[in-house]
């Protein structure tokens, strides 16, 4: 009985861990669909889950019979490092495709049940007509391939949030101006796609910056006890969606609190989702055995990865100087020309390696391995990890 009641306990603790994963990877869930194996796992633990994000992070859980939804806040706005990109070609949104984004979230907040791909890009189109979206620089009248592959790729995102579904069409026949497509709307995911305290329409703040900082701001605590919960809710969000949590970026009071509550916080995190802390003399890193919970991987197969890797370990020995980009591409350069019957063939060309640079400078900074600049890249502590040590002879023959 003692057996069978271990193995049992076992059994719901990785049935916990998986759903708490699940959530952590994809905010959005619904019943139907890929995730569905997920979403059931998530609605037997929904209770225990929903406690532990509350006390530990201050997140929201919602669950109901069609979709779970993690309401998370992102300890700052100014990161630029995790853009929305195309589902396809992986490829970072543009100023124009995150308008779209918005104007077509506000079309379908106020469509039917279903909606054309056609009768969606008109309602956008006379939403980019306003006249505070032209004297932005903001243009989307429909003409030509390149607009509407906008379009589509803003289309693709939201049906991979779930926001939208696929009855019949094709999203390519729209692009060659040649069909339309037919989707249903989903609004259970879009009523709780928005995570923010409080509403949009209740903020009076003028500037895009204010308006921001109002959109996220929380009621400050009054409280001894309440100023703790919301450091440690601060400090968990940090190890839980950053890489890397650097000691120097925290405020004293949050560094206090972390020196002597660090094994409690991080021994709560690697029971919930079998994270590894990592702890360092700069900060914490808090690594993934399993490798899913992560939108960027290092190291990872491919030109681009290899050349990810060989770089990283370039600037790991340069002692934390700042490194022009010149030299950076020089260095690719030349990892190009001795992989040559490794790498793909234009690799090699004249002008490749600034491609190649920029594609790995753009990983490692969202990795926080490094601070890039307008000309110049700066090593950051965790890029330690990837340096390459000269080789030891342990025994001559």
């Amino acid at each position: 009985m003692s057996s069978l009641a271990d193995a049992l306990s076992a059994s719901r603790l990785d049935e916990f861990r998986r759903a708490a994963r699940a959530l952590l990877r994809r905010p959005i869930l619904r019943a139907t669909g890929p995730d569905s194996a997920d979403f059931v796992l998530i609605r037997r633990h929904a209770g225990e889950l929903r406690a532990w994000f509350d006390r530990n992070t201050g997140w929201q859980l919602l669950v109901d019979s069609e979709v779970a939804r993690l309401v998370k806040t992102v300890a700052t706005t100014a990161d630029h490092t995790h853009p929305a990109r195309d589902v396809r070609s992986k490829q970072p949104f543009s100023r124009r495709r995150y308008v779209l984004l918005c104007l077509a979230l506000a079309t379908l907040e106020r469509a039917d049940a279903q909606i054309t791909l056609g009768r969606l890009a008109g309602q956008v189109v006379l939403g980019a007509a306003d006249p505070a979206l032209t004297e932005a620089g903001i243009a989307f009248t429909l003409q030509g391939r390149e607009e509407r592959t906008d379009l589509v790729s803003v289309v693709r995102l939201l049906l991979d949030l779930g926001v939208l579904s696929r009855v019949a069409g094709d999203e390519d026949a729209f692009v060659k101006d040649t069909g339309d497509v037919l989707y249903d709307v989903e609004r259970r995911v879009l009523a709780g796609l928005l995570a923010a305290p409080r509403g949009p329409s209740t903020i009076q703040a003028g500037a895009f910056e204010d308006r921001l900082t109002a959109l996220t701001a929380e009621l400050p605590p009054t409280t001894d006890d309440l100023r703790n919960q919301r450091t440690r809710q601060r400090l968990t969000r940090r190890l839980l969606d950053e890489p890397v949590l650097y000691y120097d970026e925290l405020t004293e009071a949050e560094f206090a609190y972390l020196t002597g509550q660090r094994a409690a916080i991080t021994a709560r995190i690697a029971e919930l989702t079998g994270l590894v802390a990592e702890v360092r003399a700069e900060g914490i890193a808090m690594v993934d055995p399993a490798d899913d919970l992560t939108d960027v991987r290092m190291p990872e197969s491919g030109t681009e990865g290899h050349a990810t890797l060989l770089l990283a370990a370039h600037l790991a020995s340069t002692g934390g100087r700042p490194v022009p980009l010149t030299e950076l591409h020089a260095e690719v350069r030349g990892f190009a020309a001795e992989n040559r019957g490794y790498w793909r063939r234009n690799s090699a060309e004249p002008g490749a390696e600034i491609e190649l640079t920029t594609t790995a400078l753009v990983r490692l900074e969202a990795l926080r391995l490094i601070t890039v600049t307008t000309d110049a890249v700066t090593a950051r502590p965790a890029l330690s990890r990837y340096a390459l040590a000269e080789p030891t002879i342990q025994e001559s023959r």
